[in-house]
């Protein structure tokens, strides 16, 4: 007997990010100085993107920016938080 999984709203590259072991993550940042002098776009940022670039083989950044801006509906409330974390729009004012 197979039991179906529900979706509960989290996207799969969501659920495959949670594999990511943050710890060791965060110790090769600290240890070679990743986000020395970032003002914004931290190394976590520049992962993501790039992990969501391959993981959906976009072949450039127009390409990931093309991509992101069709799933919008896909992606949420969340999505202008994508798209401005992938340098997709400017940050905004606080």
């Amino acid at each position: 007997r197979k039991e179906w999984l529900v979706n509960t709203g989290i996207t799969i590259f969501s659920q495959i990010m949670d594999f990511l072991p943050m710890h060791e993550f965060r110790k090769c940042v600290q240890r070679y100085e990743g986000n020395y002098k970032v003002k914004s776009f931290s190394c976590f940022d520049q992962f993501l993107c790039m992990a969501f670039a391959q993981l959906t083989y976009r072949e450039s950044l127009r390409d990931i920016e093309v991509c992101l801006r069709s799933m919008q509906e896909k992606l949420g409330t969340s999505s202008h938080d994508v798209l401005r974390t992938c340098g997709v729009y400017p940050k905004t004012k606080a």
